[in-house]
């Protein structure tokens, strides 16, 4: 037998020997990660220290729940193109992808938390769920009958409480709800709508914002009494520079003066009105996340945050893309998408990217500072996930 054929045949029992040995650690390896997931998940299952989210107010959290109402499009996202970039088709999240809620869940280790509407398997409701409702705020009054309120947010709570004790039992559903986390958007509504909709205030704006945190006071009570001690907060953002807002005034080259004082006199009673409930309320402790700021920063030097266009937005149309018009399913039409929403802060006139919640979840989940001020205390939203 010539050397160059047995050469040839040894060459090819190794790789037939290897091909059999790859083949059968391929097996053992994908047999021992199957029975791994599955143990992890069953485990997780029965992990009686799950530490549930639940989320309510506005279309910063909104994943979905005005899918399943009887509204219009102006409080919908039902439709392309939004969810392209991460989901690859709408879910009701106003955003091309994800929300800072979803991004929140992934750093805890829960599913995405599924709009309280949502039909389906209860199961998917005890890790949380999420209540918010896109147009909502904490007044009934705000876009009254096309979204849902925060009171009502609240009854759908108490649903679920009764879901979980039917569940888990009266004892080991008030330990479930004592470790949760609520993470609360509100407030951006109550002040955008009289812009939007064109409305003039009867009573002063001081009063106004009065009017509004004292509905989320007692929000946050009737949360409290129920068993939550854990609570995250969004502050509201500079609305006056908003495209859909900027674009209201003749020259849209500055902000809307008034949206934007209306939402530094929220920012600045939410602030005190949670430092003074965590002196006077027993166990309750809060993360509160400087949402404006950190907005800002970014519109003002967007290529510090990997952005290329801080003011324009993705989707939309007319000046800045501030008319509210993407996805061509609204009153206006027309309207112009982006080649790469990564490069953009502002998703449509008035909701961010995926990316910029991405950047915000980051922060909030560990207690980022930026320009040597504090972006989120006292707590971090990982550090109440941790805590008892």
């Amino acid at each position: 037998m010539r050397e160059s054929t047995l050469m040839e045949i040894v060459r090819r029992r190794r790789t037939i020997s290897f091909s059999f040995s790859f083949s059968f650690i391929f097996l053992i390896l994908f047999s021992f990660n199957v029975i791994f997931l599955v143990g992890a998940k069953n485990s997780h299952d029965g992990d009686n220290n799950v530490t549930a989210l639940f989320l309510f107010g506005d279309s910063f959290l909104d994943a979905g729940n005005n899918n399943y109402i009887n509204t219009t499009t102006l409080d919908q996202a039902n439709f392309p193109p939004y969810g392209q970039s991460f989901f690859g088709l709408p879910t009701g999240r106003f955003s091309d992808g994800r929300l800072i809620s979803d991004f929140i869940a992934e750093y805890a280790n829960l599913p995405l938390i599924p709009p309280f509407l949502e039909p389906g398997n209860s199961q998917k409701k005890l890790y949380g769920v999420n209540f918010a409702s896109a147009g909502a705020g904490a007044l009934v009054e705000t876009f009254q009958g096309s979204v849902i309120n925060l009171r009502t947010q609240l009854d759908h709570y108490k649903k679920v409480g009764r879901l979980w004790r039917t569940r888990f039992g009266k004892e080991e559903s008030k330990k479930r709800i004592s470790r949760a986390v609520y993470l609360i958007s509100v407030g951006s509504n109550d002040y955008s709508s009289l812009f939007l909709t064109n409305q003039s205030l009867s009573i002063s704006m001081s009063q106004h914002v009065d009017i509004v945190i004292g509905n989320l006071t007692t929000f946050i009570h009737d949360i409290y009494k129920i068993g939550g001690r854990k609570f995250g907060f969004l502050n509201v953002p500079d609305l006056g520079c908003f495209p859909a807002l900027r674009i209201l005034q003749p020259k849209s080259d500055s902000c809307l003066r008034d949206a934007s004082r209306l939402a530094n006199m929220h920012n600045k009673a939410l602030s005190n009105l949670l430092f003074k409930m965590q002196r006077q309320v027993k166990g309750f402790k809060f993360s509160l996340f400087d949402m404006k700021k950190s907005l800002r920063l970014r519109m003002q030097n967007p290529s510090k945050f990997g952005f290329k266009e801080g003011e324009e937005a993705c989707c939309g149309t007319g000046k800045l893309r501030g008319v509210f018009s993407c996805g061509g399913k609204r009153i206006v039409k027309e309207y112009k998408l982006c080649e790469n929403p990564k490069d953009y802060i502002f998703w449509d006139s008035l909701h961010l990217t995926e990316n910029t919640y991405n950047q915000f979840a980051n922060l909030i989940w560990n207690g980022g500072h930026m320009s040597d001020s504090l972006v989120v205390g006292p707590y971090s939203i990982n550090k109440l996930f941790q805590i008892s």
